[in-house]
């Protein structure tokens, strides 16, 4: 499913996948894939970001204002399906382990040898083995590489008391806007699961669950 990342400046990209979203920067972009999410995402947004967003836009007449909201964002929605998304590559097949190819041939020459099947087996458990394992630790990576804007917002939501709106605003230079994109976008589709609470008399707070 291609997704749309639009950072503060107004900038569009489409990409393949979420995945690929989550991980193509380390500034902040909020991110949608329907229409649906897009006009949710918009309705924050000042009637002239809207109007900028389309001249900014390859080949869109340049216009001064929208008719309104709604006919905004579905003709924005409809000049965006003109950006091309990069083509996922391929992942090449594994190549197989020399032990594991006599140990198939052997198989299929005497079925009813079954310490050869084991050995296919074990053969490919162990090699499956540290791809699992990598893969468990993929969204971690994708979401904080070190030094960058991203790990620094996870390491505030991990303190035991999570960080307010105000205060990642502060820290971050971000708009509110921004903070509810990173959290519901990048945050979500990077595989991390983020708490929202206003405590009585205090300021909305973000945690890391």
């Amino acid at each position: 499913m291609t997704t749309f990342t639009i950072d503060t400046d107004n900038h569009i990209t489409a990409h393949a996948t979420p995945e690929a979203a989550a991980a193509s920067s380390s500034t902040p972009f909020d991110t949608f894939s329907s229409p649906a999410e897009f006009a949710e995402l918009a309705q924050s947004w000042p009637a002239k970001r809207l109007v900028a967003i389309w001249n900014s836009l390859p080949g869109a007449p340049p216009l001064q204002k929208f008719q309104d909201r709604s006919s905004a964002t579905r003709r924005l929605w409809e000049r965006m399906q003109g950006l091309a998304a990069p083509v996922e590559p391929q992942a090449a097949p594994p190549a197989q382990p020399k032990a594991e190819r006599q140990a198939k041939r052997g198989a299929q020459g005497a079925k009813g040898a079954p310490a050869k099947g084991k050995a296919a087996r074990k053969a490919t458990a162990v090699n499956n083995a540290p791809r699992a394992k990598r893969a468990a630790h993929a969204p971690e990576a994708t979401a904080a590489g070190r030094g960058s804007k991203k790990a620094e917002v996870i390491a505030m939501l991990r303190r035991k008391n999570g960080a307010t709106l105000a205060e990642i605003m502060r820290t971050m230079g971000w708009q509110k806007h921004t903070v509810r994109g990173f959290m519901a976008g990048a945050m979500k589709k990077a595989g991390h699961t983020v708490e929202s609470f206003k405590p009585v008399g205090g300021e909305r707070t973000y945690r890391l669950k």
